[in-house]
């Protein structure tokens, strides 16, 4: 699917004059003033907005297959593009279990029937998310979908002889294991940060020594078996240490930071209010400061959503029974403005290493979180960061309205999203 449109009055990157942006087939074919839109040709007017390359998000949850009543491919995809997104990544945890080809091929393709975003499953390292035996790796990496990365996000890969079993054979097909990282031992019964907070509200306790002891031990295992490593949602400054000591001893190690966790902290959970419930969880504020400037210094390398959505009764219950997640792919852009590019941590061009070329390089996305140039594919986001809107819940693509920023203010919208040259999202509503 491909298409041609005339973005007009945008600043690439943010920067410079206006200047119009033509996508001729699919690909950027003329940058530059007063361009005029061939026959049947789309028009998106930037009005004077920010034109980045569109965004790819590592870590989302679609529910398709098997809990349809929470979220589809389609009520997904249209919240991604919605959130600037033209590429998502689809996390195994479904039921069934992504952990064959036949639901990895049937993932990719009913997002490319739906052709709002690029969905790109994610197959599950073990059969199961057992965490007992590998799954097929190599069957989904070889079927239609191509999987280019495994997690059992939502279960960590405990068992360390598994762990560096899967990392092995990762190496020889070229493809990523992304870690949870949690060991499940030390968070038996945990629904809340361990500090005093929990404490004071009588939530059990989820150490930060949980992940960060599973960071470093995959990083040395993936020192050792000479491949990549991801590790999904970063939570705590010690795993940002952490990872800054492997990058220093050139370990090939990368990580993601949700919007959530450079935005809020424990502090919400007085209210006993489910929708605050994640995993990991909302950790203290100096976390989020230094998770904040980890991903300004690249330490962290990129923004994962982890949209998760939930039914009402998943969360609308007692805080240690809800279901952790909270939805994300709508709010990520200007949950990056405000935490990142109003403080000055970030310009423009870091939002587009954060949000769309790190995470495709991570995977290896040749046709995603590319320059905006002549001859690049017209995967673009347009940004107008002067208008706010108002997050509510029931208003968002998703099936579910499991957000914690409801009736919260929002700085900078999603003017428009193109994929492959066609707009699939265009001030507040999707296009197909």
């Amino acid at each position: 699917m491909t298409g041609s449109v005339l973005i007009s009055d945008v600043r690439p990157y943010g920067e410079g004059d206006a200047v119009d942006v033509l996508v001729v087939d699919g690909s950027i074919a003329e940058i530059g003033p007063g361009l005029t839109a061939p026959d049947g040709a789309d028009t998106v007017d930037g009005r004077g907005g920010v034109l980045l390359p569109g965004f790819v998000d590592l870590h989302t949850h679609l529910r398709e297959p098997g809990r349809e009543d929470t979220e589809t491919i389609r009520s997904g995809s249209a919240a991604a593009a919605l959130g600037g997104y033209t590429a998502v990544f689809a996390m195994a945890n479904t039921n069934p279990v992504a952990d064959n080809s036949t639901i990895t091929d049937h993932v990719w393709r009913t997002g490319q029937e739906v052709g709002l975003v690029d969905v790109h499953p994610v197959g599950a390292i073990t059969v199961g998310l057992q965490g007992k035996q590998l799954a097929e790796m190599g069957m989904m990496n070889a079927g239609a979908a191509g999987v280019r990365m495994f997690s059992d996000d939502g279960k960590c890969v405990d068992d360390p002889l598994l762990m560096r079993r899967a990392l092995e054979y990762a190496k020889g097909l070229g493809v990523l294991i992304a870690q949870h990282a949690e060991e499940p031992r030390l968070t038996v019964g945990a629904v809340a940060h361990e500090g005093p907070n929990a404490a004071r509200l009588g939530l059990a306790g989820w150490p930060r020594a949980a992940e960060e002891s599973i960071v470093v031990r995959d990083a040395l295992l993936a020192r050792d078996a000479g491949t990549r490593v991801h590790i999904c949602h970063a939570s705590t400054a010690g795993t940002v240490e952490l990872l800054r000591w492997a990058k220093e001893q050139g370990i090939a190690i990368t990580a993601e930071v949700t919007p959530h966790h450079l935005l809020l902290d424990d502090s919400r959970l007085a209210t006993y209010d489910a929708v605050n419930k994640v995993n990991p969880p909302l950790r203290e504020e100096s976390d989020k400061l230094a998770l904040r400037q980890a991903l300004a210094d690249g330490i962290v390398d990129c923004v994962g959503t982890d949209h998760a959505p939930h039914a009402s009764q998943e969360k609308c219950c007692e805080f240690a029974q809800a279901r952790p997640g909270m939805l994300g792919l709508e709010t990520a852009l200007p949950i990056i403005v405000d935490t990142m590019v109003t403080p000055g941590l970030l310009d423009w061009r870091g939002v587009a290493r954060v949000m769309s070329e790190r995470p495709a390089q991570i995977v290896g996305l040749t046709d995603q979180g590319r320059p905006i140039e002549v001859g690049e594919p017209g995967n673009l986001t347009v940004v107008d960061p002067e208008t706010s809107w108002v997050v509510r819940g029931a208003e968002l693509a998703s099936l579910s309205d499991n957000t914690p920023y409801d009736a919260m203010t929002m700085p900078a919208t999603v003017a428009a999203t193109v994929l492959r040259g066609v707009v699939t999202a265009r001030q507040g509503k999707v296009t197909r």
